[in-house]
Parts: structure tokens; C-alpha cells; sequence
């Protein structure tokens, strides 16, 4: 999965006021590369279906809540999925 057209398609769809379009993507690209979505689902992880699951979110979620979501959903079904989650409380500029 290419993580600069994951963050622009993250941007695109979900906006970035909180400017961590970058670090939601670089989790995901950690996760394709662990290929741990792919040994559960037997599916690659995709652009496409990260925006997909992100949009299951409830609507006011920001985008750190979203993938935390889908992060909670994965991780609660098959487990060792959130340390891929996103801590906010956590400076990401330094």
C-alpha cells in the first residue's frame, strides 16, 4: 500500500484539521506491512479499503477516532491490532 496516496486519500475524503492525515497513514502502512490483515482476511490491505472501513465510522469522529475504531473492531475480533492504534494525547511534531 503506498502511504502518500493513502494520507492524500485520507485528506480527501475525511479533511485534516488536526494534521495527522500523515500519522493515521503511516499506522496503516505499519499494519500492511506486518501482514497481519492479510493473514486474517486473507485480503490485502488497500487504500480503498482503509477508506472504506473509516467511513463506517459514526459520522462525528474525527479521523484519529475512526481508525482508532476500525483499530478496535479488528483488535476485538482477532487481536493484536491496537498497536497500530494512534495515541492524540501524543505530540507527533517533534
Amino acid at each position: 500500500m503506498d502511504r502518500q496516496e493513502l494520507e492524500a486519500a485520507l485528506r480527501e475524503r475525511f479533511g485534516d484539521e488536526d494534521d495527522l492525515a500523515s500519522v493515521v497513514a503511516r499506522q496503516a502502512r505499519d499494519l500492511a506491512d506486518a501482514r497481519q490483515f492479510e493473514d486474517d482476511f486473507d485480503d490485502e490491505l488497500t487504500v480503498e479499503t482503509v477508506v472504506r472501513n473509516l467511513r463506517d465510522a459514526p459520522e462525528d469522529y474525527s479521523l484519529v477516532e475512526r481508525w482508532n475504531w476500525w483499530l478496535g473492531a479488528l483488535d476485538l475480533s482477532h487481536g493484536g491490532y491496537a498497536r497500530f492504534s494512534v495515541r492524540p494525547d501524543v505530540d507527533t511534531r517533534s
